[in-house]
């Protein structure tokens, strides 16, 4: 019998199957049908939850421990929207919708569409308040069958998009601003490179201090963004060598584009560039009473920044001329900075701070989304489990890091410079989308299935018209990139055919989606087993899933000297003559309990 990682050269010896005795089995689980839903517990303060079997087990005492705080939880959030993202995308959104008024209208959209997501997780984080990873976690338990789908297509997918390389190009452009230098391709791809090399060093080796940095760096993007608002509102009142600050306002919606590839492009800009609003929710089980803090300060983050980005967006208009502004690609803050101070030392020291500020977002969004990556491979659907939940030797996972390093690498080098910045904003977020879309649909099927079961109330639930809200927006966002530009097939916003990352994107989506017949049913068909789960308990309080492949004939011993988490019954010896992690079955010997569902 071969398991599903036999080959495994990061499994130890040390790593032990969980055992679970029969009466605490019947006792932990809640029957619904097909469905059983495990009585989870952990350190987190958070009380019991109860999630559906073949998700990924909790970790009752988190190998990173519980320091995220109501300060670590604001500036997660803050440091990872405050980025690239609003001084790189003002151009491109006010270039796709044509006109200062609807501009700024987007903005406000953007926050309302956030706060609607933001609605959606706090709610799942009521029933799943001892998991972190976020999405990992939501779609695997809104949609438990078929078993392993969505845990196998999300993690696959988020496994080959994790990377950072859109925000290490803008991070090397602003570097480049500094000292006025024109960079080749290969200067910016090797300063970017440079840059998020710097970035996995700093936090790969102790979480502490990767969590004061986050927040050391989130205070100075902080004051920076508070400075652009406030010289923004001075140059409005006449203050600067800006002539004619409010030219640009007195028609606001004159010149309103009635495109929809370019207003759609700019609204997936303005999602780009609130992404992170949900960063915090990547680090659940390290915040002890994680729903009312999450609910509380998520939401002050948000609201903070939704306001500095739409004075942001007020100062570039009133400093910068449109057309100017519009051709400006990513350093539009740069000519905001040249217009009202010129070119003096202040407006290098200025770029500085953006550099900076692009610095914390890496820093702050690679903290959360490994945690994000870690869960995935602790679901068990991708190879070498050991590797994605172990957090030796540093306390850090290390395993997700180094994934995230290689393919930022890859995707900063492979894209031609010029279009890889808007190529691969585009890429990443289109599936999410569609993720994004099934998630706000999910939050009914968790509630119809917890009713089902008669499991308590959640003790937050969103409003439906918040709900309804996201699950339009995103399937808007899902169908409209489809529509051509006017400029046809090549006007987009490439220099290539415009739907070639929404195509890639689809693609890479419709290739998860059979990597999971294959791994979970094609493969261990031909072998004549089924696949089944068992849970391996790691050094530092980690655990992980990992599938095996059990054959037909050993079924339904392996069901009946297991319970359904995966845990071997207490009182069954198995017969393995290698050690129990090798994920080897080969029987039992004696049984004296049976799990009852």
């Amino acid at each position: 019998m071969v398991a599903l990682s036999r080959f495994n050269p990061f499994q130890k010896d040390h790593a032990q199957e969980a055992a679970v005795s029969g009466n605490d089995a019947r006792a932990d689980f809640i029957g619904n049908g097909d469905l059983s839903y495990a009585v989870e517990h952990g350190g987190n303060g958070s009380g019991p939850s109860y999630q559906e079997a073949s998700g990924a087990p909790v970790e009752k005492d988190s190998p990173f421990g519980y320091g995220v705080g109501p300060i670590t939880i604001v500036f997660l959030n803050i440091s990872m929207m405050i980025g690239t993202g609003v001084y790189s995308t003002p151009a491109a959104v006010l270039g796709g919708v044509g006109s200062v008024g609807l501009a700024l209208f987007y903005w406000v959209i953007g926050f309302l569409f956030t706060a609607s997501s933001l609605a959606v997780y706090i709610e799942f984080t009521s029933y799943y308040p001892n998991r972190s990873g976020s999405e990992v976690v939501y779609l695997e338990q809104a949609y438990p069958r078929p078993r392993y789908l969505f845990p196998t297509t999300f993690a696959l997918f988020y496994t080959v998009l994790s990377f950072s390389s859109s925000n290490c190009i803008v991070l090397a452009n602003y570097l480049f601003q500094i000292n006025g230098h024109a960079p080749t391709d290969w200067q910016l791809k090797g300063v970017a490179i440079a840059s998020f090399t710097v970035v996995t060093l700093f936090i790969a080796f102790n979480t502490r201090f990767s969590y004061l940095l986050s927040n050391a760096v989130g205070i100075v993007k902080l004051l920076t963004l508070i400075f652009v608002s406030i010289t923004g509102l001075v140059v409005l009142g006449g203050h600067t060598r800006v002539k004619n600050p409010t030219a640009s306002f007195r028609n606001p919606f004159s010149g309103t584009s009635d495109q929809p590839y370019g207003l759609t492009f700019a609204l997936v800009m303005i999602y780009f560039s609130y992404g992170g609003y949900n960063n915090a929710f990547n680090v659940v089980n390290e915040v002890k009473n994680p729903v009312r803090n999450l609910k509380i300060y998520s939401f002050v983050s948000l609201l903070v920044v939704a306001t500095l980005y739409i004075l942001a967006n007020i100062a570039y208009i009133a400093a910068v001329p449109l057309d100017e502004l519009k051709a400006s690609k990513q350093i539009a803050a740069s000519l905001f900075f040249e217009k009202v101070f010129g070119s003096s030392g202040a407006v290098k020291g200025l770029n500085l701070l953006i550099a900076l500020s692009a610095f914390g977002n890496l820093v702050s969004s690679n903290i959360g989304l490994s945690r994000l990556t870690r869960e995935s491979g602790r679901q068990g659907v991708l190879p070498f489990p050991r590797f994605w939940a172990s957090t030796r030797p540093f306390g850090t996972p290390l395993g997700p890091y180094a994934v995230r390093f290689g393919l930022t690498v890859l995707m900063i080098l492979a894209p031609p410079a010029g279009d890889a910045f808007n190529f691969i904003v585009s890429l990443q977020i289109y599936p999410y989308n569609i993720f994004n879309f099934f998630l706000a649909v999910g939050i009914y099927l968790v509630r119809w299935h917890r009713k089902k079961a008669d499991l308590p109330r959640a003790s937050f639930k969103a409003w439906d018209v918040a709900v309804v809200f996201n699950i339009l927006v995103n399937l808007y966002l899902i169908v409209m990139p489809w529509y051509p530009p006017a400029a046809g097939r090549n006007g987009g916003n490439f220099t290539f055919w415009y739907g070639s990352a929404t195509a890639a994107g689809c693609g890479i989506v419709v290739l998860c989606g059979i990597y999971y017949y294959v791994w979970i049913y094609g493969i261990p068909y031909l072998q004549g087993a089924r696949t089944r789960q068992k849970i391996l308990k790691l050094e530092g309080g980690a655990n992980t899933h990992r599938l095996v492949r059990v054959p037909l004939s050993e079924l339904e011993e392996w069901d009946r000297t297991h319970d359904p988490l995966g845990r071997l019954i207490s009182g069954v010896t198995a017969v393995d003559s290698k050690s129990s992690d090798d994920g080897e079955w080969q029987g039992v010997t004696s049984v004296t309990h049976e799990v009852k569902v």
